[in-house]
């Protein structure tokens, strides 16, 4: 099984800046996927970057040139930098990783507890 802590969420002003991490532990055989949704109040929860182990991304268009997800596979920890921060990023971010597990080396998805955000002068 895979627990997963996100920590760095917070209060910043418009065009802040914040930092996310998260970090994986416990019995997997890898991890394939590390990611970051978000869930606004009222929304549901949306996909907001991800990154495979070989090292490609994927964003949502609405940050894409704002937010860099970037990961160490030594520390099984993936990084969330959020630039220029805006008001409508404002949300309970969560991460998610999907792992190999187990004997039968199933494929599981994890997610976190999530960590809020908040854009707000």
């Amino acid at each position: 099984q895979v627990q997963l802590v996100e920590s760095g969420g917070g209060l910043v002003q418009p065009g802040g800046s914040l930092r996310l991490s998260c970090v994986a532990s416990g019995s997997f055989v890898s991890i394939n996927t590390m990611g970051w949704y978000r869930q606004a109040p009222g929304k549901q929860r949306e996909l907001v970057a991800t990154t495979i182990s070989g090292g490609s991304t994927n964003y949502a268009d609405s940050v894409k040139g704002r937010f860099t997800i970037s990961r160490d596979n030594a520390k099984n920890t993936v990084y969330l930098q959020m630039n220029s921060l805006e008001p409508e990023d404002t949300a309970v971010y969560y991460c998610n990783a999907v792992a190999i597990v187990g004997s039968m080396r199933k494929r599981a998805s994890y997610w976190g507890q999530g960590t809020r955000v908040t854009v707000s002068s």
